[in-house]
């Protein structure tokens, strides 16, 4: 039986390692928190449960492969309920969208706006499905290991068939043209981290994954999907070991031996980084020769995501809102370009995220768990500091914001939970270059082949998963990613 080790105790870490036990593996995996997750982490205060990083569940049946995948009832881990409508969507000085994943609702809300943009929509919908297959076929599923595995006649035939060099906001544009339908099924692009303008029109197949597959909640929040993935993993024979930060990939002579913790070498067979891929590169992989193009300078002059303002908010009080909701600055455009441009948003653009409105077991008795993400700039090529009074500044830009919401005008006098994260605390909690939340950004030339693959070019036996690398950020994307991971491992080591 081959030992691998598994770096980081993430979403693809944790995926990676139940599949891997289920093909016959032994598998360990070394995590620098004290809970398992990655940015699937969870924050519990005074009676309030935050999800940390990701809320909004999407194909839920790629969730729940990862354990049907090892012979077990996804149903016995993770307990999943379909969310109507999905989202309200505020627009500055208009009546705000309530997204509905009925067609029937939904019909009636585009057809108040115009029948001509009801049926453009639903083209929008026909078209980017029809993509969207295409690419999963053709890229998502797939791993480059060799240059003429990307540069041959068929991947460029079916490449020109994706139709993604324009941007996501462009394409759309295509099919509707009011503002309002625009920027909602645009601004999903920024879940990835890249921006609408700019970022590869494939990603126009988030909102029609919302639409067409829904929003789903987990009971108990995003966090017991990496609870159940560590129970299913540790139940399979795997071994968790918390607050273990590697300190080193070990290599010889070209082939990964192990890792190093606490000064002590680990020999495995195998060794799966889920640490982010830059991190990893210019922290792990100490010789030079290893890393390939990845050199230092290399990683540096990278193209970066955007990074994460988040305020957790726990409220003595109930709210009439919907689980999520979409806010939009006065000048949208403006505001991500900024975004990329390492300017903090005067008039943000920000995401509200309330699960108690369902789930009860997230906050006190009568009382609302608050989660308010605010898409900032990383850290990248930019002299942003994040200190104190940074943060007191834009909070108080959003509490005024929140607070000419209908409902929310006291939102201030009710708040008895406060704690916040910046990118900084993406940095350093979870290792992320720059502190970019979803690690590299997927723009045209860090896709596909261009991004880090799941196999090392440079060592034998090393391998490698998560946002940074193909196919990209997102939990369903990143379990596609883990799965590809564990596919070149059976393939090299069958057993």
């Amino acid at each position: 039986m081959k030992k691998v080790t598994i770096i980081g105790a993430g979403t693809a870490g944790l995926a990676a390692g139940i599949r891997l036990q289920s093909c016959g593996f032994e598998c360990e995996i070394y995590e620098k928190n004290h809970q398992v997750g990655g940015r699937m982490y969870q924050i519990k205060e005074k009676g309030f449960t935050f999800d940390v990083g990701p809320t909004i569940v999407m194909m839920p049946d790629i969730y729940k492969d990862v354990f049907s995948s090892s012979g077990a009832n996804p149903n016995d881990y993770i307990n999943m309920t379909l969310l109507e409508p999905m989202n309200t969507i505020h627009y500055p000085d208009q009546e705000p969208l309530v997204i509905s994943n009925r067609l029937t609702n939904l019909i009636n809300q585009l057809e108040n706006i115009s029948e001509k943009e009801a049926a453009g929509y639903l083209k929008y919908l026909g078209d980017v499905y029809g993509r969207y297959i295409h690419a999963k076929q053709h890229f998502f599923e797939k791993s480059y290991r060799k240059p003429r595995d990307f540069y041959n006649f068929k991947t460029f035939h079916a490449l020109a068939k994706l139709r993604t060099l324009n941007s996501a906001y462009q394409s759309i544009s295509s099919f509707v043209k009011e503002d309002k339908l625009r920027k909602a099924l645009s601004f999903q692009t920024l879940y990835v981290g890249i921006s609408p303008f700019t970022g590869p029109s494939i990603y126009t197949i988030i909102p029609m994954i919302e639409l067409l597959y829904g929003i789903w909640h987990i009971k108990g929040g995003m966090y017991e999907m990496a609870k159940g993935m560590a129970r299913r993993f540790e139940e399979l024979g795997g071994k968790i070991h918390l607050e273990q930060p590697v300190e080193q990939i070990v290599i010889e002579k070209g082939v990964a031996k192990g890792v190093m913790v606490n000064g002590k070498m680990i020999p495995s067979d195998i060794v799966l980084s889920n640490s982010d891929f830059p991190w990893t590169m210019k922290n792990l992989v100490k010789e030079k020769q290893y890393r390939g193009k990845y050199q230092p300078k290399k990683i540096d002059n990278m193209q970066y995501s955007s990074s994460a303002f988040i305020m957790y908010l726990g409220l003595d009080k109930k709210y009439p809102t919907t689980v999520h909701q979409i806010h939009f600055a006065k000048d949208f455009k403006k505001n991500i370009e900024d975004l990329f441009e390492g300017v903090i948003p005067v008039d943000p653009s920000f995401y509200m995220y309330s699960p108690s409105q369902i789930d009860d077991d997230l906050a006190p008795k009568d009382c609302e768990a608050l989660y308010v993400l605010v898409p900032v700039p990383s850290l990248h090529k930019n002299n942003l500091v994040w200190h104190k009074e940074q943060e007191h500044l834009l909070k108080r830009r959003i509490l005024d914001l929140i607070k000419k919401i209908d409902g929310f005008e006291e939102i201030e006098e009710h708040i008895i939970y406060d704690k916040t994260y910046n990118p900084d605390t993406f940095k350093e909690q979870f290792n992320l270059e720059f502190g970019a939340t979803f690690g590299l950004r997927p723009s045209f030339f860090q896709s596909l082949y261009f991004r880090p693959q799941a196999t090392s070019r440079k060592v034998k036996n090393l391998y490698f998963a998560g946002s940074s690398n193909h196919p990209g950020a997102g939990v369903p994307i990143v379990l596609m990613g883990a799965k590809i991971a564990v596919n070149e491992i059976v393939r090299d080591h069958q057993c």
